[in-house]
């Protein structure tokens, strides 16, 4: 079954499409992806683009031509957008950073001074699993309510963290909502210090969780909670505003894969998460797939007929160009059979390959040649 063809060009050229997310496995040019479909949009649909990478990797950074990425929108220099007018820039998610902004938007001067002094504070902000995922959707939330660019192209960690990113605000609200916070929560809107009420009240507990976690991480966590207590709603709030928007239909997902068992298996997961979320997955971009210019000779053939030249041994050349085209033949037609797992799965899917390239991608042109590729 063919699936249909991803018009890429006209997913950029839309005025109605804010937010496009490049999700995949690791290893499969998500990153480079992202940076090449930037590129396009501003160059050739004049829109003003950004680029928002929550992989740590430097790929991006390094193909825009910038030294580096940070927490704050970098134009990249040299495209060719005079006739179109678009801009391009690109960012790297720096999540204490944004965590850091978070607490300076929502709270006094003072109080976010108390926050950043917290040792509990210091390591969420920094290592704790899910923060990361979470301040990502903080950070698309800012990007898009400020208004400031006609498209926003989010390159996401490998999938199953992405799934991470996608389940950040049930995960947050299931944190607050949890019995052990609101516990917490109770001596801090009460005045009084949870530590030595924990104590008073629930003794035996209180004795263990102190034996767990230590009388000093309590406290700090204490302070934590008490401090960050007027911002939990707007948390909440926030990541479900950012969560409805990944659901209407300004958002794309686009699924990035190559032709590996691996790599489909992944994406196919990924499509059967996004269909039951509701999430507007609007196709598949297929990687690194291997062509032949001579697709008529069959691979048998151009087999059998070095075997000849090699009796004949008066032309060795000819006979290594014909088992290069068989091989890449072969892997052509092994590559087709292993998307077929992915397209049969979702024949309704958009689908776009992109030819494999002689060298990896490190520069503007590039991208520039992979966003043709694309379209």
């Amino acid at each position: 079954m063919t699936a249909p063809r991803l018009d890429i060009d006209g997913l950029l050229a839309d005025p109605g499409i804010r937010i496009v997310v490049c999700c995949g496995s690791g290893g499969v040019g998500k990153t480079t992806t992202a940076a090449a479909l930037g590129l396009r949009a501003a160059e050739v649909h004049g829109r003003r683009t950004v680029v928002l990478t929550i992989d740590p990797a430097r790929r991006l950074a390094q193909s825009m031509g910038l030294t580096e990425l940070d927490n704050t929108p970098r134009q990249v220099k040299g495209i060719d957008a005079g006739k179109s007018g678009g801009e391009l820039h690109a960012m790297m998610l720096d999540m204490k950073r944004t965590f850091d902004e978070v607490v300076e938007q929502h709270t006094r001067p003072e109080r976010a001074a108390e926050i950043f002094a917290n040792p509990f504070y210091q390591a969420m902000s920094s290592t704790f699993a899910g923060t990361q995922e979470y301040m990502a959707m903080e950070k698309l939330g800012q990007l898009r309510a400020g208004d400031q660019w006609d498209l926003i192209i989010v390159d996401t960690p490998p999938s199953r963290s992405a799934l991470d990113f996608l389940d950040a605000p049930a995960r947050l609200s299931r944190f607050l909502d949890g019995r052990m916070l609101r516990m917490l929560l109770a001596p801090a809107r009460g005045g009084r210090s949870m530590f030595s009420l924990v104590t008073a009240s629930f003794g035996l507990f209180s004795r263990a969780v102190q034996k767990i976690l230590g009388a000093q991480l309590l406290t700090d966590l204490s302070g934590f909670v008490a401090a960050l207590d007027s911002m939990f709603g707007g948390f909440r709030q926030r990541a479900d505003q950012t969560y409805r928007v990944l659901q209407d239909p300004q958002t794309a997902f686009l699924l990035v894969a190559a032709p590996e068992r691996d790599a489909i298996r992944e994406a196919a997961y990924f499509a059967e998460r996004l269909v039951a979320e509701r999430m507007p997955l609007s196709g598949l971009v297929l990687n690194r797939m291997h062509q032949t210019e001579e697709a008529g000779l069959p691979a048998a053939e151009s087999e059998a007929a070095a075997e000849r030249l090699d009796e004949a041994g008066d032309q060795p050349v000819a006979a290594d160009v014909l088992r290069i085209h068989a091989g890449l033949l072969r892997q052509s037609e092994r590559e087709i059979r292993v998307a077929a797992g992915f397209t049969e799965a979702f024949p309704q899917v958009p689908t776009t390959a992109v030819a494999a390239q002689p060298a990896d991608v490190h520069d503007v042109d590039g991208l520039r040649t992979i966003g043709a590729l694309l379209a």
